[in-house]
């Protein structure tokens, strides 16, 4: 039960600080094209949350771990300076290409341990295949 819970938490912060990353870097975007998929991640890390939220009563009474304010502040911080003297495209597919690579490795981790609900693996799965899409569209940027 408790490898449930584990995994849904540690994908909902996953999806919040994809959330958090495209928020403070949006701005940052010249590339419509790059800017309208980022959009459409968004929503997508919004959809995880929601079915994660949905699933969580079912194994805990608690609510799904987000990001902290820490996390959230260091998200900021280290797009700020690593944008501040390069706001490429190229700069920023890199700095989100980082990102979501560390998504891929934790999801793959979760889903590696196979002592997970099937529920709970359709929305690692799902968050995992998000990434490697993500993954495959930031690479064309750099």
């Amino acid at each position: 039960m408790s490898e449930n819970i584990n995994a849904l938490d540690e994908i909902c912060k996953g999806a919040c600080m994809g959330m958090d990353a495209i928020h403070f870097i949006l701005d940052k975007v010249h590339d419509e094209d790059l800017k309208e998929y980022l959009q459409k991640d968004y929503q997508k890390y919004e959809k995880i949350k929601q079915d994660i939220e949905e699933i969580y009563p079912k194994y805990n009474d608690d609510k799904p771990h987000e990001t902290s304010a820490v996390n959230k502040a260091m998200t900021w911080y280290g797009i700020e300076m690593k944008t501040l003297t390069d706001d490429s495209t190229s700069k920023i597919a890199e700095l989100l290409l980082q990102g979501v690579n560390m998504g891929i490795i934790e999801g793959r981790r979760i889903l590696n341990k196979k002592q997970i609900d099937n529920k709970v693996s359709e929305i690692v799965s799902s968050y995992v295949s998000m990434q490697e899409m993500s993954m495959e569209v930031f690479k064309k940027y750099l």
